[in-house]
């Protein structure tokens, strides 16, 4: 373990593997809030008691374990390159022995004393969060929870509240507050997948609290599934990358009954909604989910098609390096011939970027907010 006496160095953290920029930062004020709230709470826990959820980078873990030489750490981050910045900081700071990864269910929560949170911004997200909370934590259990007060509403503090019986608010600090919940309620509801039924596509979708667009079928995915019939009529695999809810890919597995599809995507909740939705459409059999950074596990020259809605955001900035990030790898999966179909908001104007990344782009269709674009891989590489 690391010496405790020295002050954990929150500037050292690095976001790798996700995108790193001078204005992209791997800690924020409120994960200083979070800690220094919680740290009588912390000081006095037993190995096993601390459950971690939402830390973006590791801020919040091993800020954890090197002030108060916890070990035992429980964590849950539910996009994958938020775990593996966690590892890569870990093991810079000596501290890898220090907690593990759990998904969001009992064996995260169960005996849990203290739970540190760095707040979601969506509200379904929260419900789900505070939902497994109050079922699974010990009753004695302390929430310690922070955000910027710009993404925060009283209706977190609501949401809070139906499931503990006592929500306190901090004082604000570095445009920070926190929120406080003690008192888990006994009867406290489970939170479900929400579903919904969209008639002009035909497909039921189904979405955990922190996915983004929720059952909703986003304007970006509706350019991009109009361009669907378009799409290379020989492919025999087909990759929908950052697939969300998996609408994209039960469309594709729908379209071409032949067509071998896979979904992807680093969120966890995405893939249990997307594994979700392709049961509630008959496609369990058709689609693979899996959870992946990118395309990091997928084998060269292995797809015929990847299809992409990529983001635009990452955090609170609009940055163009979240969708490059994700398309980094689109040129290495596809077989030569191959084609990258992708939806992004027009002023952003990837399209040089896809022709770098890919290979010749095309525009097929665009509109004041949308564009699609189909890029080539060239048959032979110069």
């Amino acid at each position: 373990m690391s010496d405790t006496t020295r002050e954990f160095d929150f500037e050292a953290l690095r976001r790798y593997p996700d995108v790193e920029a001078p204005n992209l930062f791997a800690f924020d004020p409120s994960d200083r809030l979070i800690l220094a709230e919680a740290a009588e709470a912390l000081s006095s826990s037993a190995p096993g008691e601390v459950a971690v959820i939402g830390d973006d980078y590791g801020a919040l873990t091993l800020g954890a374990a090197h002030k108060h030489g916890l070990t035992g750490i429980r964590v849950h981050q539910d996009v994958l390159s938020g775990e593996l910045a966690l590892g890569f900081n870990a093991r810079a700071e000596n501290l890898a022995d220090a907690y593990e990864n759990l998904p969001l269910d009992e064996s995260l929560l169960a005996g849990a004393r203290v739970v540190l949170l760095q707040l979601p911004r969506s509200l379904e997200e929260l419900d789900d969060i505070a939902s497994a909370i109050a079922r699974w934590a010990d009753p004695s259990v302390v929430v310690f929870s922070a955000g910027r007060i710009k993404h925060m509403s009283l209706a977190m503090n609501e949401v809070l509240a139906r499931y503990f019986g006592t929500v306190d608010v901090t004082r604000a600090q570095q445009k920070s507050r926190g929120l406080i919940a003690r008192e888990p309620r006994p009867d406290a509801p489970a939170a479900a997948p929400r579903t919904q039924y969209h008639s002009d596509i035909d497909l039921t979708v189904v979405a955990t609290g922190s996915v983004f667009a929720g059952t909703k079928v986003d304007i970006g995915t509706r350019a991009l599934l109009a361009a669907l019939d378009r799409v290379k009529p020989d492919a025999e695999t087909a990759i929908d990358l950052g697939a969300g809810t998996g609408i994209l890919a039960a469309t594709l597995a729908r379209k071409r009954p032949g067509l071998r599809v896979i979904a992807t995507d680093q969120s966890a909740s995405a893939v249990a909604s997307a594994i979700a939705t392709m049961k509630a459409n008959g496609l369990e059999n058709r689609v693979s989910v899996v959870r992946d950074d990118g395309l990091s596990s997928q084998p060269d020259e292995s797809a015929d098609v990847i299809v992409v809605n990529p983001p635009f955001h990452i955090g609170g900035a609009v940055h163009a390096g979240a969708a490059i990030n994700l398309l980094g790898d689109a040129r290495r999966v596809l077989k030569p011939g191959g084609q990258l179909w992708a939806v992004y908001n027009t002023h952003l104007a990837y399209r040089a970027e896809m022709g770098r990344l890919v290979g010749p782009t095309t525009p097929i269709s665009r509109n004041d907010k949308f564009t699609v674009t189909l890029a080539e891989k060239p048959l032979t590489e110069t």
